[in-house]
């Protein structure tokens, strides 16, 4: 059994593990279970259970699907689990494989011997290999006529094991010559050929970077052999549909893998064959699928055109030849053949984007490409055009950094026929009751239709688009569903429109306010959102403000079209905050009557913000009684709510009451000059024991408690150090809380506290008090078992506490004896791959470092570089090494700039201990597979130790690093 350097083996109960070395060395404060070391391959296996019988397992696989007992299947399930994680799994599926007793029990083995085969194929010594090799090969030719989902199972678990077992050179050139004259075998041989090139890139397998260039390199050799392979089945096989789809899967697999001859390709026979298919009106569904599904991806395979001039110019030509194919399919109304074809023309449009920008009309920038598109944008059904989205979005991308007039000129009567068309495709039913649905499927087409507008109307020209669309509507008489329509892609753009001097947008303005009632509800609503983006033209225009005002008043008193008006409301109060200030009172009336009107959640608060906006522009000596005036009706529910008995041993819930408080607190930030007191302070101190109490009441709820704290940071955000008066009766409330009832939430809150004290000299010691406190039970609950995994949200929290002190009051944390288990605790959490929690971890030990690194003119900067060199004497060693580790084994490729960020500043800190710390880590990782394949080469660590040591800036680090990792990815 293979064990990877630095690991050890230990017995425990009868149990076994491979634990890391690096694990070991962590003080009394934080104990890191066998479990948490889920960082590294192959570090933890568990053996708890007996060896079954072949018998025991077989009446498990059948009670888990035909007990009749719900509960009787979940035994199962979780016994089956547990089979499947042990070292019998290899042999209790092999046996149920020869014995071919039924399909769920086959099933069950095949799926059994492909998961052990990809996660734990180290079980298996080197000299098992080849034995696990024939046997699946028996296994997969005897069962080849049982069920194709065995057969499949079989086909992944032989194309892992030729991946990782390094002595199985040229096992496509081997199984071709084993199988290939049998027509019997050839379903499974194909099936194999076809997962093989698919399985090179699987997550599941973790064969490295060097490894996997040698298969590419190998599969690139023989694949010529596989079309020639793949040719002959259709040559004899005739028009046998099943195996023409697994020819064209098979295909397509090679072609994703990129491996095919372009040459080679471009003259063979298969790809006429491909064609030949898609252009025939009596092509079956699911073959049409499988040979569309082909040609993308032979158009995404050769997307570097230039290098692959002769498949590229092929396949050009075949696809332009599907569109009286296309026509067919429409007027037969075959929607899945429609929607194949539109995926092929997109996908040629999206391949040949850049030839087409370069040079439109000519050769393969042969504009028919675009008509197609366009072509399917005319059909009837939304879901053919949205196919085509992404091409669009990218297209304007391009033309946006060409910024060519001429260039622009060419392509702006393709996007004007596309917003013509899209405009027809939003169009609600002319039978439509109500207002427009957000939710549902159109109602997400036209949000997606709505961010495409925006991103291509710079071709068009806002203006030129805004200005015609309003013409429609003011010339003809159309009918509601196409007024409608226009309004909401007029809303769409109405933003980018240049609002000054634009006697259009002030007509348009004019006009919408004026809707009689009697219109269509869609209608209304849809032009109560125009006026909500048309914001912008009320600032610059304030004699519309009234009129605009009564227009979203008489929209807000009415159900369906209240949640539109408010939000329509906000904008105005964001854009147009000073105007607004001599309608406060107006707002203030309506946040006392909120809950008259029909509004959700997110409206209700939205409305609440836009008047604590408005608030902020009152002047300083009115906004403490408006603020206190606006709390009032959150404040008295809430001390209704605190009176009431509570039901069936539950309290009602305040989370309404709170989040209207958070949000208000959040955006009042009135401009306060130095000296002068913060016009709020006074406002949140009367509100403070209200938020106490009902932090006591609900503290054993984490959501409540979550809202409560999320209102006391709001508050303390807005009146900065203004609150000083309610830091020790917070402090003590939290800690106390917190002993019980340990929220993470408390720790973020903590950070808002150090973030906004922790320069005050006075506070410090408070402050460190807290944070230790705090600490106690949050390093008990990330100790239990898989803690830090089941904790992301603590971990994410306790390190923007952690860094916030940092950041605040360096010495006061590096003088105190917490920041060992701290740092303890950080080194632990490198490995975990949450993507919130790992960035507050790494940003935490990258900022504790750099403050030994940045000479800020501070006094007590020598202090503080010589805290910084204790720490790394005691952890750099072990930090480092971890990293590494967890670079290689754990953490997904998004995270290593932060990775790169910490190992640059250990390395600025002391750069000739640091390169000593990363050789002896290098020399820790694994220099080979499980299967015997070379993971890492000397040169491989010598060169990256070199480039890393040597670097000069961050970001070479960081490609060094990215570069490295994919040898053990």
């Amino acid at each position: 059994m293979y064990i990877p350097p630095s690991y050890i083996v230990i017995h425990c109960n009868h149990e076994l593990y491979y634990i890391d070395m690096v694990f070991l060395v962590f003080t009394t404060c934080f104990t890191i279970t066998v479990k948490e070391t889920h960082c590294v391959p192959r570090i933890c296996e568990v053996y708890a259970m007996e060896k079954p019988t072949v018998a025991l397992v077989y009446q498990a696989v059948q009670a888990l699907y035909h007990d009749p007992d719900p509960a009787g299947k979940e035994r199962a399930s979780v016994w089956l689990g547990e089979l499947q994680r042990s070292m019998y799994a290899w042999e209790m599926a092999d046996q149920l494989l020869q014995l071919k007793q039924d399909v769920e029990s086959c099933y069950f083995a095949a799926q059994t011997m492909k998961m052990k085969i990809q996660m734990s194929f180290f079980e298996l010594p080197p000299e098992t290999h080849i034995a696990l090799r024939d046997s699946l090969l028996s296994h997969i030719q005897s069962l080849k006529d049982l069920s194709p989902i065995i057969v499949t199972q079989l086909a992944l678990a032989i194309a892992d094991l030729a991946l990782q077992m390094a002595s199985w050179k040229g096992c496509v050139h081997t199984l071709i010559e084993k199988y290939s004259n049998d027509v019997s075998s050839m379903t499974f041989l194909i099936e194999i050929l076809t997962v093989l090139p698919e399985e090179v890139h699987s997550r599941s397998l973790r064969i490295g970077a060097n490894r996997r260039t040698e298969i590419i390199e190998d599969l690139a050799y023989y694949s010529s052999t596989v079309v020639t392979l793949l040719m002959t089945c259709v040559e004899k096989s005739g028009s046998n549909e099943k195996m023409l789809i697994k020819v064209f899967r098979c295909l397509g697999s090679w072609f994703n893998l990129g491996v095919l001859d372009s040459n080679f390709m471009a003259n063979n026979q298969l790809l006429m064959v491909l064609f030949q298919v898609l252009q025939r009106d009596e092509t079956s569904t699911n073959l049409h699928e499988a040979a569309s599904d082909c040609v993308c991806s032979a158009l995404y395979a050769i997307e570097n055109v230039d290098t692959h001039m002769p498949l590229a110019l092929q396949l050009f030509q075949g696809v332009l030849t599907l569109e009286t194919a296309y026509h067919m399919a429409v007027a037969r109304e075959d929607l899945d053949k429609v929607l194949n074809y539109c995926r092929i023309f997109t996908e040629l449009c999206e391949t040949f984007l850049e030839t087409t920008v370069r040079s439109p009309g000519q050769g393969m920038g042969d504009l028919r490409t675009l008509e197609l598109l366009l072509i399917c944008a005319g059909h009837p059904q939304y879901e053919v055009v949205e196919i085509s989205f992404n091409f669009w979005y990218r297209l304007g991308e391009n033309l946006y950094k060409t910024n060519d007039p001429a260039l622009h000129g060419i392509f702006r009567p393709y996007i004007q026929r596309l917003l013509h068309g899209l405009a027809r495709h939003c169009q609600l039913d002319p039978d439509h009751e109500g207002i427009p649905e957000d939710t549902d499927d159109f109602g997400e087409f036209r949000m997606r239709v709505s961010d495409l507008v925006k991103d291509v109307i710079f071709l068009v020209g806002s203006m030129e688009c805004f200005s015609q669309l309003y013409s429609t509507l003011k010339e003809g008489n159309p009918p509601w569903e196409v007024t409608e329509a226009v309004l909401f892609i007029m809303a769409a753009i109405a933003k980018s429109v240049d609002p000054e001097n634009n006697p259009t947008l002030t007509e348009v303005l004019e006009q919408v306010v004026l809707l009689p009632e009697t219109v269509h509800i869609a209608v209304r609503y849809t032009s109560i959102e125009l006026v909500g983006e048309m914001s912008e033209v009320v600032d610059r225009n304030p004699r519309f403000l009234d009129p605009v005002l009564n227009y979203l008043m008489k929209g807000l008193r009415e159900k369906t079209l209240a949640s539109v008006a408010a939000k329509a409301i906000h904008n105005i109060c964001s854009v147009c905050r000073d105007h607004m200030a001599q309608h406060f009172q107006g707002l203030l009336d309506i946040a006392r009557a909120l809950d008259s009107f029909a509004l959700t959640t997110e409206a209700a608060v939205g409305l609440l913000k836009g008047t604590a906006l408005v608030l902020a522009r009152l002047p300083l000596e009115k906004i403490a009684e408006c603020l206190s005036d606006l709390c009032a009706v959150q404040v008295m529910a809430l001390k209704k709510l605190l009176s009431q008995d509570p039901r069936n041993g539950k309290a009602a819930d305040p989370t309404v009451w709170l989040d209207r408080l958070a949000v208000i607190f959040r955006h009042t930030n009135p401009i306060v000059e130095n000296g002068q007191t913060h016009p709020c302070q006074k406002v949140i101190q009367e509100i403070w024991p209200v938020l106490s109490e009902t932090l006591n009441t609900h503290q054993a709820d984490n959501r409540i408690v979550e809202r409560c704290c999320r209102c006391l940071r709001f508050a303390v955000r807005c009146v900065g150090k203004g609150s000083a008066s309610l830091l020790q009766p917070l402090v003590t409330q939290m800690v106390s809380v917190y002993q019980v009832y340990p929220h993470s939430c408390f720790l973020y809150l903590g950070s808002i506290l150090v973030d906004e004290y922790g320069m005050e000299e006075g506070c410090r010691q408070g402050l460190l008090d807290m944070l230790q406190a705090l600490c106690m039970p949050t390093f008990q609950l990330l100790e239990q078992t898989n803690g830090l995994r089941n904790h992301p949200d603590t971990v994410d929290d306790l390190f923007r506490l952690a860094t916030r002190f940092v950041q605040r009051s360096p010495i006061t944390l590096l003088s105190s004896g917490i920041i060992v288990h701290i740092i303890q605790c950080a080194i632990a959490a490198t490995t975990l791959d949450h993507r919130d929690a790992n960035c507050s971890v790494m940003k935490f030990v990258r900022d504790l470092i750099h403050t030994g690194v940045s000479n800020d003119h501070e006094d007590d900067f020598d202090l503080r570089k010589q805290l910084i060199g204790q720490a790394m004497g005691q952890h750099g060693q072990q930090l480092v090494t971890q990293l590494m580790h967890t670079c290689c084994f754990c953490l997904p490729p998004y995270t290593l700039p932060d990775v790169a960020e910490v190992l640059w500043e250990i390395m600025v800190f002391d750069r000739p201990t640091f390169c000593r710390w990363l050789e002896s880590a290098l020399k820790g990782l694994p220099k080979e597979t499980s299967g015997g394949a070379v993971t890492v080469t000397h040169k491989q660590l010598t060169d990256f130790h070199k480039q890393v040591t040597s670097a000069e800036e961050c970001k070479q680090v960081c490609w060094a690093i990215r570069e490295f990792t994919r040898l053990f990815r």
